[in-house]
Order: C-alpha cells, then structure tokens, then sequence
C-alpha cells in the first residue's frame, strides 16, 4: 500500500507545497544564473528512471556557457574553473537539486529513492538490477546519499540502494528525507571536479 499509493499521494503533495512555497527562490537563483553567467538557467543530462527507461533530468545550471559540451567534467583539464560563481554556492548546498522538484510532482521522481544513475553507469546499473533498485522511482535524495554521498564506491551505493528497496517505508522515508537535510547544512560526502566511476565514467555530481 505504501509502495504504490500512499508514496506517490505524500510525494505529489510535498512537491506541490514545496513549488509554491519555493517560487521566489527559483525567480532568484535563475536571476542569479544569468547575471553570472549569461545562458540557459537549466541544464539538462539523460539519466536512468523507472524500469531502466530514460528520462532527462533537471538541475540548475552550474558551469559557464564556453564548458565544452562533449567533454566529460571528469576529462576537462581544470575543471573548477568551468564553474561558475553561483554555481559553487548551488553545488555545496545542493539547491542546484531543486529544479527536480517539478519532475517529483509530473512522477518521474520521488522525493526518496535511489539517486538516478547517468545512462553510461553500466556497473551501477547492473548491481543494481541485482537487488531491485531499478524497479523503483529514482529519488531527490536516498540511503545511499545519507551514508556517503559521492565519497561511495558503486558496489557500495548499490547495496545501499538495495537496502533500501528492502526496507522502503514511511518511517524509512523520513530517516532519509531528515538525514539529507543535516548532510546538506554539514555538506559532507560532496566531491567537486576529478570524480569518476569505477569503469571511468562521470559520476553522478558531476555536470554542467
């Protein structure tokens, strides 16, 4: 019941509160964005949904228009100078997250579940195929994102994500939901730049 039902009401519920009551911080940031670095406020990156299907997700962006577009953040040379001013307030408190907010209230995402993976995270996709977390939306934050963030290995996250699958439940929900948000005012487990996967693959911070 919880699963396939009461999640969805508490998430649609959430994210439309949290839309209205945000608004005005979405007007500023985006102001913010531009006036930095003038260009698009969004950017968007193909990640891994429900069932493997792939969806487009949304963040705030981060990095100047003159970052090359076909290179990898983990390829560039310096890659802390492709980010822009407001953008490194926007990573080190996560609120480049929030535009996703709008993609938990249309159903693509939950408010807790494991984080999507890049569609090229072949070994994350994999393990996680193993204990089901494929199976289930993908999440603003999740277990994994309380116990380590970007510092986790992949075998690591997947076990977590598993975990959670096993265990997802209201209270469940809660633990995480107010664990990211003391992660958040700590900023731990956050790692900027040089960040790869085990195959050599960008991990999931990293972007544009």
């Amino acid at each position: 019941m919880y699963r396939y039902f009461v999640k969805r009401c508490i998430d649609f519920l959430l994210s439309t509160l949290g839309l209205v009551i945000l608004s005005p911080l979405y007007l500023l940031i985006a102001l913010a964005i531009v006036v930095d670095d003038p260009g698009p406020v969004f950017f968007r990156q193909k990640r891994v949904g429900l069932h493997k299907d792939y969806f487009n997700i949304v963040k705030f962006r981060t990095m100047k228009m003159e970052t090359p577009h076909d290179t990898p953040t983990h390829l560039l040379k310096d890659p802390q100078r492709y980010i822009t001013r407001v953008g490194r307030i926007l990573r080190k408190t996560s609120l480049d997250e929030l535009p996703q907010i709008a993609q938990i209230w249309t159903g693509k995402m939950s408010i807790v579940g494991p984080r999507p993976a890049l569609w090229n995270q072949y070994d994350l996709i994999a393990l996680r195929d193993e204990n089901g977390a494929n199976d289930v939306l993908p999440g603003l934050t999740g277990w994994a994102q309380i116990n380590g963030r970007d510092e986790l290995e992949i075998a690591v996250k997947a076990a977590y994500d598993g975990e959670y699958v096993k265990n997802m439940s209201f209270l469940f929900d809660c633990k995480c939901f107010l664990g990211t948000i003391i992660k958040v005012f700590r900023r731990e487990g956050i790692v900027e730049g040089c960040v790869e996967t085990k195959t050599g693959e960008p991990e999931e911070r990293v972007g544009r």
